[in-house]
């Protein structure tokens, strides 16, 4: 016997979810496709800092203080863990509009802007909207075809509209936005500190050691672990990748605080949203860098509007298994099975149950039987049906 068995697949959303965003664990981590920057950004920070725990705090700790590989730990933790936080989260996506939302939309759009005359170009698809006295333009995404909140753009490397858009960070392999902003500029300070520190100590260490032994016999140490390589030129090598990596994250770090006072976002620095001909004021600022500051770094956290892993649809697959006949008293009953298991159970019941003797006359056997046990034909009804 053969039965039909029905197995559901469980299809969540972020599998169907448009733009060009590779998910991992489920669904839970959310990142752009172009992610080699950013494994170059870990590389660096990994083996900068296992280099100078290795071989210049196990110095310092002892000539120094025990409190420098300890605040160095503290600063290298703090850093991976908001690069990680700021990596591996939404940006604040806004999701496309769906089908019957986007024919709505272009309906709205045809009966305020009219029919447009062939070979004429239609006029700009624009909402004004009124952010503290001051008139703000939502723009019309083609691609996702909504109107983008205030703020908001359309990266053209993760294909999404994304809430308060900052700019697109290949060192972090993922966009920057409303919802891991302040997990950015958390990562950018820490890390120049971390900079700093390690580029201090590492000079400290070499001057430590050529008081003692001299700066030419300081270059001609080696450790016991590389006996091939100069320890010195290891720690020059951390001194020259933090000396040009300051350059870089420091200066970052004092625009991003400048952005942050002002309560502004690089697209609109860069686009002089605020600072153009016009001079218009930034309907978002309170005009007071205390504020500014709290509500970019401490207001509260939206939460993700893409519902990631929400069930998106149910697909059913068949799969047949075999199974032994089973007696009458295991039998499901016909009532609570389908049309085609009813048939099915029917045959079998037929198999099981042979087809009543042709004699009408008892026989001393069928006298005999136990009860609920199933008579057997005699031989003379054999005889008379052939």
């Amino acid at each position: 016997m053969s039965v039909m068995v029905a197995r559901k697949k469980v299809v969540r959303k972020w599998e169907k979810l448009p733009g060009r965003n590779t998910f991992c664990c489920d669904g839970r981590i959310m990142m752009a496709r172009q992610k080699g920057i950013f494994y170059l950004t870990l590389f660096l920070i990994l083996g900068t800092c296992a280099l100078f725990f290795a071989f210049e705090c196990r110095y310092l700790a002892v000539q120094l203080s025990p409190a420098i590989p300890v605040f160095a730990a503290v600063l290298f933790l703090f850093a991976m863990a908001t690069l990680l936080r700021t990596s591996f989260s939404d940006p604040g996506v806004i999701p496309r509009a769906l089908p019957d939302e986007a024919a709505f939309i272009e309906m709205e759009i045809e009966a305020t802007n009219g029919t447009v005359p062939q070979g004429q170009r239609p006029p700009p698809r624009i909402k004004n909207f009124q952010i503290n006295n001051q008139i703000v333009k939502l723009k019309y995404c083609y691609t996702c075809k909504i109107f983008r909140p205030p703020r908001a753009s359309h990266c053209s490397i993760c294909d999404n509209c994304v809430e308060r858009f900052d700019h697109h960070c290949p060192w972090v392999g993922n966009c920057v936005g409303k919802r891991n902003y302040r997990y950015f500029y958390l990562f950018i300070l820490s890390l120049s500190l971390l900079t700093i520190y390690i580029f201090t100590f590492n000079i400290v260490y070499v001057a430590l050691k050529s008081l003692k032994i001299g700066f030419l016999n300081t270059l001609k140490e080696t450790p016991g672990t590389y006996p091939s390589m100069s320890l010195t030129v290891l720690t020059v090598l951390e001194v020259l990748i933090c000396f040009f990596t300051l350059w870089s994250v420091v200066g970052l770090t004092g625009f991003h605080t400048f952005l942050v006072a002002l309560n502004q976002t690089t697209n609109e620095d860069i686009k002089g949203s605020w600072t153009g001909k016009n001079r218009v004021q930034n309907p978002y600022s309170h005009g007071n860098i205390v504020k500014n500051c709290c509500e970019v770094l401490c207001g509260p956290l939206p939460p993700s509007v893409l519902d990631r892993r929400g069930i998106l649809q149910q697909e059913e697959s068949t799969a047949q298994e075999g199974s032994c006949l089973q007696g009458p008293g295991t039998q499901e009953p016909l009532a609570t099975q389908g049309p085609g298991q009813a048939q099915e159970a029917y045959s079998v019941l037929s198999l099981q149950v042979p087809a009543p003797s042709v004699s009408d006359t008892e026989t001393p056997e069928e006298k005999q039987r136990t009860p609920g046990e199933l008579p057997l034909p005699s031989l003379d009804a054999g005889r008379a049906e052939h």
